[in-house]
């Protein structure tokens, strides 16, 4: 669903109410506190899965002692009880036995509470450990799971960690410096641990306990699915961390401690309203709406991604109805059957939610998905069936409005109107970010690279890298639009560029008129078409190129077969492995390479290529090519081109930037397009060496 989006929308999020005044304001910062929640629980969304999995398996009621007493087993259970911590290994109070007691009493707070107090000091493992030993206080103090209280003590922890640090930088004499941040930390962490003990377990206990009174009243009165009015709609406006990491996984994993399950995991991420909102979409939608849902349904449904249908809602806001409607299906039926979830179910995903299910939930899970996403695709047909407007205008915009809500800029207009002005110094590097810092960052970074230059700015360095090697020393990083809000945590002082377009995106013009703005503005431009225009296909470009074996005959197809990416994909895969430069591993990694992002890169061509993790399966750098004359879908972009790449080492960022000068040439892609044998192909790209 990648759209290009205008610039206004942003424009208009970096208003005044947005950056503190009125109800905008009031937004993000609740945006803001539930992106921290989240950052403490979800990296430790493992261990809770974990947790899940052996509770599922090896309590009283798990299922081994059901499928045990289906077949009419009646002897002791020994180990499983044991490990579950149940029988004649019964937990009393804190004094848990088993690895299930154990894990969700201490293990499970302390790694929130470590990764709060790192998160705190910025990264610095010292705040981690003062942040568990300060939780380590409140598990002790209290006589519930501490997943509050370690959301409390943890980022305090670390937090004062960092300011007792700052106290004595500097000042401390050469070889003591071990010795006074060991016993600092260790002073400081033990008086925490007793203030997490006296105030913070007492305290998170209590609320804890009112919390759950609230809960049972709720249920009792059969009011439980009303919280959907408030949830569904909050997710649509990206705070759904806040309602889900902050309240409902602590509360949920409090009460699944004692009752073995808890609604409260699927009050959220049942995937069912979003399911039948897209299915109203997909047989009752139109445009680019309707064209979009049946994709979108995978990676909401079974991906649990459930941002993919916020959209839909921003771009019809009487939609909402369906999906509060949905919502509050789905929480009535769990409550009929009395189910819910022995852990969270993280992400959304109807494959999470049926591994988090005990047994005797299975059921009852799985009709209140369904209950969930009938009631919402109904509701939603009804309304889009009274709806006679058009979907394409309103779905790009409204993707516009739902990244505005999340702080996910894919343009740099801001900048160019308003924000520029916050910046103190030039722009002197600019890193260009994608998954792997490979194929598309390599790209985009050639083509911004010339354009950066070509406009006389040959102080700025414009590089590639993988997102995860990011550091946050750039002062512009772009990325494409799927992975900007992975980008943002990495580089959070840099200025953030998203693109959907890597040849031809209008955002690298207004990233150099940003350059002519900040940086020295009597810079002269270079002349326009200065230096070899790179591809021109003269002997001597083609020379040592692509025709040497790069570019193998045999490699090139001129009238593609087959009408959709998927396809195109595997003849691109085909051909490299036909002329031995790659493994049929690595073919089948180039499918894997476009779940991630997309490798069409604009300007009709699409560069697939495997994953990093697949490149020991390439014995030698080669291209593919086939064409497409009559154009093929490549998640919603017309293709004429596929060039399947296979770079040893790290030839495929030569290659890369080759290509991209050689499409940047209109005059070169129709001799592509005019092309009548493979040897001409070859002449053509005949510049793309390594």
């Amino acid at each position: 669903m990648a759209t290009t989006t205008s610039a206004s929308p942003y424009h208009a999020a970096e208003s005044p109410s947005e950056n503190g005044g009125g109800g905008g304001g009031v937004r993000l910062r609740v945006q803001r506190f539930g992106t921290f929640l989240s950052n403490m629980v979800l990296p430790n969304i493992g261990a809770f899965i974990a947790w899940g999995l052996i509770t599922a398996l090896f309590i009283e009621t798990g299922w081994i002692t059901l499928i045990g007493d289906a077949l009419g087993y009646s002897g002791s259970y020994g180990l499983v009880e044991k490990i579950g911590g149940w029988g004649a290994y019964a937990p009393e109070g804190l004094e848990s036995t088993g690895i299930v007691g154990v894990m969700i009493t201490y293990l499970l707070p302390l790694l929130i509470g470590y990764t709060g107090g790192r998160m705190m000091y910025d990264d610095n493992l010292r705040g981690g450990v003062v942040g568990a030993i300060a939780t380590m206080g409140a598990i002790a103090g209290a006589g519930v799971p501490m997943f509050l209280g370690a959301m409390i003590m943890g980022p305090l922890g670390g937090w004062s960690m960092k300011k007792l640090d700052a106290l004595w930088s500097h000042k401390i004499r050469p070889g003591f410096e071990m010795l006074v941040n060991n016993f600092s930390a260790g002073i400081w962490g033990g008086i925490l641990a007793i203030v997490g003990f006296v105030v913070a377990g007492p305290a998170v206990e209590a609320f804890s306990t009112g919390a759950s009174k609230v809960i049972d009243l709720l249920v009792s009165n059969n009011l439980l699915p009303l919280t959907s009015i408030f949830i569904e709609p909050a997710k649509v406006l990206f705070l759904n961390n806040a309602v889900n990491q902050g309240i409902l996984t602590p509360l949920g994993t409090t009460e699944a401690q004692d009752a073995g399950q808890s609604i409260l995991f699927l009050l959220e991420a049942n995937p069912g309203p979003g399911l039948g909102l897209l299915l109203a979409f997909t047989f009752f939608g139109k445009g680019a709406a309707k064209a979009s849902a049946p994709g979108a349904i995978v990676i909401q449904f079974v991906g649990g991604i459930h941002e993919i249908y916020f959209p839909y809602v921003l771009a019809k806001p009487k939609l909402i109805l369906a999906v509060i409607a949905g919502g509050m299906a789905g929480i009535a039926t769990n409550l009929v059957f009395g189910s819910g979830l022995r852990s969270p179910a993280s992400p959304g995903s109807i494959i999470a939610v049926w591994a988090a299910a005990p047994p005797s939930s299975l059921l009852g899970v799985t009709a209140s998905v369904v209950a969930a996403a009938g009631v919402s695709f109904l509701v939603a047909a009804f309304l889009l069936k009274l709806d006679r407007s058009g979907d394409d205008g309103d779905l790009s915009a409204a993707t516009a409005a739902m990244e505005a809500r999340k702080g996910k800029k894919s343009s740099i207009a801001g900048n160019l109107t308003g924000a520029a002005a916050e910046r103190t110094g030039a722009i002197r590097s600019i890193v260009f970010a994608c998954d792997a810092g490979m194929g598309s960052s390599a790209m985009g970074a050639s083509v911004l690279r010339k354009k950066v230059q070509g406009a006389g700015f040959t102080d700025v360095t414009v590089v590639n890298k993988a997102i995860s090697n990011l550091k946050d020393d750039a002062d512009l990083v772009v990325t494409h639009q799927d992975l900007t809000a992975r980008a943002r945590q990495r580089t959070p002082s840099a200025t953030h560029v998203s693109v959907d377009n890597f040849m031809a995106s209008p955002r690298y013009d207004e990233i150099v008129e940003l350059l002519q703005q900040t940086n020295a503005p009597d810079r002269e431009p270079a002349m326009a078409g200065a230096g070899p225009t790179a591809g021109s296909g003269t002997p001597e470009a083609a020379a040592g190129g692509a025709g040497d074996g790069l570019l193998a005959t045999e490699a090139i197809v001129l009238d593609g077969r087959g009408s959709t990416r998927d396809e195109a994909i595997t003849q691109a895969g085909e051909l490299l492995v036909s002329t031995g430069a790659v493994d049929q591993a690595y073919a089948d990694a180039m499918h894997e390479r476009e779940t991630s992002v997309s490798t069409y890169m604009g300007n009709r061509l699409a560069l697939p290529h495997g994953t990093n993790e697949a490149k020991s399966a390439i014995h030698r750098t080669a291209l593919s090519f086939v064409r497409y004359p009559q154009g093929i879908q490549w998640k919603g972009k017309d293709v004429t081109f596929v060039i399947g790449v296979a770079g040893a080492g790290d030839d495929h960022l030569k290659l890369l930037g080759k290509i991209a000068e050689v499409f940047l040439d209109e005059a070169q892609v129709a001799r592509l397009e005019a092309a009548r044998t493979p040897q001409e192909v070859q002449q053509i790209l005949g510049s793309v060496s390594v």
